[in-house]
């Protein structure tokens, strides 16, 4: 049946996107060169196209009109006339139906076909030919949704930073193989929030899960080509619409009861978020949305030759925040998903690239400018990827006040510590007290840094300790995919061994850097399954293994190392119950106690405070850190004084048992010892140790004291 033409109204240019008020739907796109916009609309299959309508108003560079009598659940897109002129940036071409950059939802799956793109693939002037096919037929649909939702009372549980402890996971594959999980809810949103999901997230005493993008992204077509999919999702499609993969069923309120059931167990629920690049790629990618709609805009363009795309990402584009309307356009996304799925947080990839103007990165760009001073954003957690690969990309610790940012430095750090590398404790220290040396100015506190020693991109903590190379041949590229550095160790065997001594090194290593990220100044971040020994078979990026690869093993893992899982939730309660250990100033050893102690001090095995020998000492890898509690006036979230707690930590990297004098305080007279990654199953206070007296710290191990009264 052919298309036929509908009444329409004019509409209005404001609010952009679909707008339904109970009788029909207004719908507005913004286009600064575009000719016309035809609306199309599909039946309930998306397949047939029953409509196309010209928008037929366009005020403020905005095409709009109001079409009556369809409501949530019609399918629709856009035709979008205007010069294909690939030389000048313009790439219009209506015969690609586009996605609706403020879609709420999507329909279907995108099925690569060389009607995707707006030029003919291998015509002799490559993309500067033309492709006059349709692609409507292998395309998604945006749906119109209600946006009505019975919130039930909800509140955000606006958790302290100082009491931040993030959980990173990735939604599917955190309960695709979890047996308590119904097997039609494993891998979406429902299964995250079934009850016994939610109860091991609060009793391992996280206070954050950060999902992996949940925005709706393509399977990018040279992946799919390897019969791979994209797992990560770094590859966005539309900014509000969640990916129906990770969808149980088609209802948005899907994702707001999942919000709202970890937000009444006292967890907050970030987003990772991709506002620095979309799916459409260079100028030879497909045309999808954003480049059909209105590319010289949208995208950051070569400006002696407009047919190519900056390329600052990686990725093939660079969206243009330097536009006031994709600016708006992130900025409505980033709203939107507070207000109407109450998310408490987002992680930005590749943040650098939001902060680039004319000049490169601008730590005062108007995005974060943008960010800082909108009311509904002020209340969110902001933490930024402080990279990109672009000119001047790496730019830890330049970042605005009131962001956090992931810490790679610390990470590496952490790992070649352990692994015994030479000359680590000068970096050490400082990774322990907050990062000072990188993020304290303009009022920035010790949660601005993100600790972590795995994260999705990398090795799992598991793989740290047992794999010296990457193994991704998996992922079809011949191992030249992922970081060849990563501060690793195998101990003697590469990948799984039997050796019993070697698995007891991996185990406590693996208790060593966990325990550090959480005794750490700052905010710490655990990947998911970390905590009992999560594994990738070696595979460093494993981006496009949506599988047992990357999925968390709840069987024989989980269920053999609960250990791990108790040593994880001992030393988050450790930190919970201590503030000495999350303090929200930088520590310098100035400030003192009512007794005289400093807020941090260091100490040589000898039990003496540490000279310029302990810290130009080439070999040493054994030192102890005292924090007081009570050094210079806090206050807790609720308005409580810090504890007078004083706590003593050793760090012991050698591969032998070091003695350890203890030292001698005010105060107190013995140190009662809270955790012993050697011994993890130690009851606390089990042992105890007189002032003066010595301890043989084991070797690779790190102990945590409390001064203690007799």
């Amino acid at each position: 049946m052919s298309p036929k033409r509908a009444s329409v109204r004019p509409g209005r240019a404001y609010p952009l996107g679909p707008s339904w008020d109970g009788r029909g739907v207004n719908f507005a796109l913004f286009s600064a060169h575009a000719e016309r916009v035809e609306l199309c609309l599909f039946d309930d299959t998306g397949q047939q196209e029953t409509a196309r309508i010209e928008l037929p108003q366009y005020t403020n560079q905005v095409f709009h009109g109001y079409v009556a009598d369809i409501g949530p659940g019609q399918l629709y897109g856009y035709r979008v006339h205007g010069p294909y002129d690939p030389a000048r940036g313009h790439r219009f071409n209506p015969n690609k139906l586009l996605i609706d950059p403020y879609a709420r939802a999507l329909f279907g799956k995108l099925e690569w076909s060389d009607t995707h793109f707006g030029y003919r693939l291998g015509a002799p002037d490559g993309d500067l030919s033309f492709d006059d096919r349709d692609s409507a037929p292998v395309m998604p649909k945006c749906r119109i949704v209600d946006l009505a939702y019975d919130w039930q009372g909800d509140r955000p549980p606006q958790i302290p930073w100082s009491r931040t402890v993030i959980y990173e996971t990735h939604l599917r594959g955190f309960t695709k193989l979890h047996p308590k999980v119904p097997e039609d809810r494993r891998g979406t949103f429902a299964g995250l929030a079934e009850p016994t999901i939610v109860q091991y997230l609060k009793d391992l005493g996280i206070s954050a899960v950060e999902l992996l993008p949940v925005h709706a992204f393509v399977d990018d077509r040279f992946v799919t080509d390897k019969g791979l999919h994209n797992y990560w999702g770094y590859s966005t499609l539309s900014f509000f619409a969640p990916a129906d993969r990770y969808l149980s069923r088609p209802s948005l309120d899907e994702v707001r009861d999942t919000v709202r059931r970890l937000h009444a167990a006292g967890i907050e629920v970030f987003l990772d978020v991709v506002y620095n690049h979309t799916c459409e790629g260079d100028e030879t990618g497909p045309t999808l949305s954003f480049r059909g709609i209105d590319n010289a805009t949208y995208y950051r363009l070569n400006p002696a030759h407009p047919r190519f795309h900056l390329n600052d990402t990686g990725c093939g584009n660079t969206l243009n925040l330097s536009h006031p309307r994709v600016m708006q356009l992130a900025m409505d996304s980033l709203r939107y998903w507070v207000t109407e799925m109450h998310v408490d947080g987002y992680r930005f990839d590749l943040a650098t690239t939001l902060g680039r103007e004319a000049a490169g990165f601008d730590p005062s760009a108007g995005f974060f400018d943008a960010v800082q001073q909108d009311p509904v954003l002020a209340g969110v957690k902001l933490i930024a990827e402080p990279w990109d690969i672009g000119p001047g990309g790496y730019q830890l610790g330049q970042f605005p006040s009131g962001w956090a940012e992931w810490n790679d430095r610390y990470r590496d750090t952490v790992r070649r510590y352990w692994r015994g590398d030479h000359g680590m404790l000068p970096d050490l220290a400082r990774s322990l007290s907050g990062s000072s040396d990188l993020l304290e100015h303009n009022g920035r506190a010790p949660w601005s840094s993100i600790n972590f020693v795995a994260c999705h991109d990398g090795f799992t903590l598991h793989d740290a300790v047992a794999y010296n190379s990457k193994h991704n041949e998996a992922n079809g590229e011949h191992g030249r995919d992922g970081h060849n550095d990563n501060c690793s160790d195998n101990y003697g065997v590469e990948g799984p061994t039997d050796r019993r001594e070697i698995r007891e090194i991996r185990a406590r290593q693996q208790r060593n850097m966990l325990a550090t990220v959480l005794l750490s100044q700052g905010t710490p971040m655990l990947l998911a399954g970390d905590e009992f020994g999560r594994t990738q078979r070696g595979n460093n990026n494993a981006y496009c293994q949506d599988n047992e690869i990357s999925w968390v093993d709840w069987g024989e893992p989980f269920e053999h190392h609960q250990d791990m899982v108790r040593f994880a939730r001992q030393v988050i309660a450790l930190r919970r119950d201590h503030p000495a250990l999350r303090r929200t100033r930088h520590l310098h050893g100035r400030v003192h106690s009512p007794n005289g102690l400093p807020d941090i001090e260091w100490y040589s095995p000898k039990g003496q405070v540490a000279g310029d020998g302990t810290w130009h000492d080439h070999y040493a890898r054994c030192f102890g850190m005292m924090l007081a509690g009570d050094a210079g006036p806090e206050m807790e979230a609720d308005g409580s004084l810090v504890d007078g707690d004083v706590l003593f930590l050793i760090f012991n990297a050698h591969v032998d048992p070091v003695p350890f004098t203890m030292p001698s305080l005010s105060g107190g007279n013995r140190w009662s010892c809270l955790i012993d990654s050697a011994v993890p199953d130690r009851k606390a206070n089990e042992l105890v140790i007189e002032f003066g007296h010595e301890i043989p710290v084991p070797a690779r191990s790190l102990m945590v004291f409390a001064l203690t009264k007799s």
